[in-house]
């Protein structure tokens, strides 16, 4: 790939060749790092991990890339620097420059990364918002790509709440040739105005739909999402009733079939929006996706920093 130095804000900003491109480095990425030959890309450098949300895989996976890659992470919540509160989201971005190699959020507001990348010198990464979550889904296209030997030409049934993770999906649809079928209720719909702009020239297609057994049949890939994402838990309720005709469970693999791989971003609050049946079953690859979180985000890493 040509080097390249920029924000990683949507799965959009790196285009089809971009993205395919940086799926290959990520694979290579990997084999390397398992031969215990990862380069030390980033020795004398700081990554700053901005996190106004709990975190398992976001939080360790970056700091263990970075550490990998021969850097040093640093953690910082928002009881330290209260961005936008005690001073603005400009001041911080051009005060962290100063000080950063790197700067990677994950917060509630796509427009305060969006600010962030604006004002800042250095590399933002976005490792979640209410929006949009594209580390994940890049991450997920790397184990797809393990798992199945591609990433196109493929059908994709995401069930359950249409989230930040049902966008990014939506995204990846605009991008590659696959077949997005989102099966959810009106109440949870992704949004009709993100799909009508994301759609508009994709390569793929989306379909949303309240049948989940429409939307499951002859899938290649399950995937699924709490049902109630952090700052949401009060609705959970709600949710339930919404959604639990959506549940991944072992009738929906069985509309699939046997050579589906089903997928889970985690934490699963398993027997709502999934089974342990479907979760630890012969088809789940849900940990592999986990630990393609630290082998994704490193091949983002160095597309960052123009270091592919």
């Amino acid at each position: 790939m040509a080097e390249t130095t920029s924000h990683f804000l949507a799965l959009t900003g790196l285009g089809r060749e971009g993205l395919l491109d940086l799926i290959d480095y990520a694979v290579r990425l990997k084999d390397q790092t398992r031969a215990g030959a990862c380069p030390q890309s980033m020795t004398g450098m700081t990554a700053g991990l901005i996190f106004h949300k709990a975190s398992l895989r976001t939080r360790v996976s970056f700091e263990v890339g970075v550490n990998q890659f021969g850097g040093q992470a640093m953690f910082i919540t928002d009881r330290e620097i209260q961005l936008g509160v005690r001073e603005s989201i400009p001041d911080a971005a051009r005060v962290l420059s100063r000080y950063l190699s790197l700067i990677v959020i994950r917060t509630f507001h796509q427009a305060d990364v969006e600010e962030l990348s604006r004002w800042s010198d250095v590399p933002v990464i976005n490792a979640l918002t209410d929006l949009l979550h594209p580390c994940q889904i890049f991450s997920d296209l790397l184990t797809i790509r393990e798992k199945l030997g591609r990433v196109e030409g493929l059908r994709i049934a995401y069930l359950g709440d249409g989230n930040n993770v049902a966008r990014s999906w939506i995204n990846a649809a605009r991008l590659l040739e696959i077949d997005l079928q989102i099966a959810t209720s009106p109440k949870t719909h992704p949004g009709n105005d993100f799909l009508q702009a994301a759609m508009e020239g994709a390569r793929g297609g989306v379909t949303v739909t309240d049948d989940p057994s429409a939307a499951a049949r002859g899938a290649d890939v399950l995937y699924t999402d709490v049902w109630a994402s952090m700052g949401e838990k009060e609705q959970i309720a709600e949710r339930t009733a919404l959604l639990e005709p959506f549940r991944l469970d072992a009738a929906r693999i069985a509309e699939a079939g046997e050579r589906c791989l089903v997928m889970h971003c985690l934490p699963a609050e398993r027997g709502r929006e999934i089974t342990d049946e479907a979760m630890d079953g012969p088809q789940s690859v849900v940990f592999d996706q986990a630990e393609n979180r630290l082998h994704g985000q490193k091949a983002i890493i160095m597309w960052c920093l123009g270091k592919t």
